[in-house]
Protein backbone atom coordinates (compact mmCIF):
# COMPACT_ATOMS: atom_id res chain seq x y z
CA UNK A 1 0.00 0.00 0.00
CA UNK A 2 1.35 3.58 -0.88
CA UNK A 3 1.82 6.30 1.16
CA UNK A 4 -0.97 9.60 0.99
CA UNK A 5 0.77 12.15 -0.62
CA UNK A 6 0.48 14.13 2.51
CA UNK A 7 2.16 12.07 4.59
CA UNK A 8 5.13 11.76 1.89
CA UNK A 9 4.95 15.34 1.79
CA UNK A 10 5.41 15.13 5.94
CA UNK A 11 8.71 12.79 5.42
CA UNK A 12 10.35 15.08 3.17
CA UNK A 13 9.88 18.05 5.36
CA UNK A 14 11.40 16.20 8.03
CA UNK A 15 14.64 16.35 6.08
CA UNK A 16 14.93 19.89 6.03
CA UNK A 17 14.74 19.89 9.76
CA UNK A 18 17.21 21.89 12.00
CA UNK A 19 17.66 19.83 14.79
CA UNK A 20 21.73 20.16 16.33
CA UNK A 21 20.62 19.25 19.57
CA UNK A 22 18.00 16.90 20.09
CA UNK A 23 18.61 15.29 16.77
CA UNK A 24 15.18 14.33 16.78
CA UNK A 25 13.93 16.19 13.29
CA UNK A 26 9.65 16.50 12.73
CA UNK A 27 8.11 17.70 9.59
CA UNK A 28 4.52 18.39 9.05
CA UNK A 29 2.31 19.17 5.98
CA UNK A 30 -0.85 21.59 7.40
CA UNK A 31 -4.03 20.82 4.49
CA UNK A 32 -6.37 23.75 4.15
CA UNK A 33 -10.13 23.35 3.86
CA UNK A 34 -9.28 24.29 0.25
CA UNK A 35 -7.09 21.73 -0.12
CA UNK A 36 -3.74 23.97 -0.18
CA UNK A 37 -0.52 22.58 1.78
CA UNK A 38 1.87 23.92 3.96
CA UNK A 39 4.50 22.90 5.08
CA UNK A 40 6.86 22.78 8.33
CA UNK A 41 9.57 21.76 10.37
CA UNK A 42 11.35 21.92 13.89
CA UNK A 43 13.74 24.82 14.15
CA UNK A 44 16.05 24.41 17.24
CA UNK A 45 17.73 27.26 18.93
CA UNK A 46 20.57 27.16 21.23
CA UNK A 47 18.54 29.48 23.35
CA UNK A 48 15.80 26.30 23.46
CA UNK A 49 12.58 28.69 24.28
CA UNK A 50 13.54 30.31 21.08
CA UNK A 51 13.38 26.50 19.31
CA UNK A 52 9.42 26.28 17.01
CA UNK A 53 7.95 22.80 16.08
CA UNK A 54 7.24 21.51 12.90
CA UNK A 55 3.54 21.66 13.41
CA UNK A 56 3.58 25.38 14.38
CA UNK A 57 6.31 26.46 11.18
CA UNK A 58 3.64 25.03 8.93
CA UNK A 59 0.82 26.67 11.11
CA UNK A 60 2.31 29.99 10.34
CA UNK A 61 2.90 29.48 6.77
CA UNK A 62 -0.51 28.71 6.49
CA UNK A 63 -1.82 31.98 8.48
CA UNK A 64 0.97 34.12 6.44
CA UNK A 65 -0.83 32.46 3.54
CA UNK A 66 -4.65 33.64 4.31
CA UNK A 67 -5.43 30.18 5.43
CA UNK A 68 -7.52 29.81 8.65
CA UNK A 69 -9.69 26.49 8.00
CA UNK A 70 -8.12 22.97 8.17
CA UNK A 71 -8.71 19.67 7.56
CA UNK A 72 -6.14 17.57 8.60
CA UNK A 73 -2.30 17.63 9.08
CA UNK A 74 0.53 15.17 8.93
CA UNK A 75 3.48 15.13 11.19
CA UNK A 76 6.52 12.68 10.48
CA UNK A 77 9.28 12.51 12.88
CA UNK A 78 13.13 10.56 13.18
CA UNK A 79 11.92 8.70 16.20
CA UNK A 80 11.05 5.06 15.88
CA UNK A 81 7.61 5.37 16.23
CA UNK A 82 4.67 8.19 15.83
CA UNK A 83 4.49 10.92 18.02
CA UNK A 84 1.42 13.47 18.92
CA UNK A 85 1.94 16.92 18.57
CA UNK A 86 3.77 18.71 22.05
CA UNK A 87 0.95 20.36 24.43
CA UNK A 88 1.98 23.92 22.90
CA UNK A 89 1.61 22.71 19.07
CA UNK A 90 -2.20 21.38 20.72
CA UNK A 91 -3.11 24.84 22.01
CA UNK A 92 -1.61 26.36 18.69
CA UNK A 93 -3.67 24.26 16.48
CA UNK A 94 -6.58 24.29 18.60
CA UNK A 95 -7.25 28.25 17.67
CA UNK A 96 -8.79 27.27 14.44
CA UNK A 97 -11.04 24.13 15.53
CA UNK A 98 -11.33 20.32 17.38
CA UNK A 99 -11.84 18.59 14.44
CA UNK A 100 -8.51 18.62 12.91
CA UNK A 101 -7.71 14.89 11.74
CA UNK A 102 -3.75 14.52 13.02
CA UNK A 103 -1.90 12.12 11.11
CA UNK A 104 1.76 10.94 12.64
CA UNK A 105 4.10 9.01 10.33
CA UNK A 106 7.74 7.52 10.48
CA UNK A 107 9.57 6.70 7.69
CA UNK A 108 9.52 3.42 8.10
CA UNK A 109 5.90 2.97 7.60
CA UNK A 110 4.50 3.25 11.14
CA UNK A 111 1.12 5.34 11.01
CA UNK A 112 -0.87 6.70 13.89
CA UNK A 113 -4.16 9.39 13.55
CA UNK A 114 -5.77 10.71 16.20
CA UNK A 115 -8.74 13.76 16.17
CA UNK A 116 -7.67 17.18 18.28
CA UNK A 117 -10.13 17.13 20.31
CA UNK A 118 -9.35 13.84 21.95
CA UNK A 119 -5.56 14.79 22.36
CA UNK A 120 -6.54 18.18 23.83
CA UNK A 121 -10.07 17.69 25.56
CA UNK A 122 -11.28 20.01 27.35
CA UNK A 123 -9.31 22.66 25.55
CA UNK A 124 -9.45 26.17 25.78
CA UNK A 125 -10.32 27.62 22.64
CA UNK A 126 -11.65 31.36 21.36
CA UNK A 127 -15.08 30.70 22.30
CA UNK A 128 -13.95 30.53 26.12
CA UNK A 129 -13.09 34.21 25.80
CA UNK A 130 -16.73 35.35 24.88
CA UNK A 131 -18.25 33.55 27.15
CA UNK A 132 -15.97 35.15 29.77
CA UNK A 133 -16.31 38.52 28.88
CA UNK A 134 -13.23 38.94 27.04
CA UNK A 135 -12.81 39.75 23.36
CA UNK A 136 -15.11 37.99 21.03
Amino acid sequence: MSRPDIEREAILALESAYAPYSAFRVGAVLEAEDGSRYTGCNVENASYSVTICAERAALAAAIAAGAQRFRRIAIACSGSSPVAPCGMCRQALVEFGTELEVISVTPDGQRTAWQLDSLLPQSFTPQELGRRGGMS
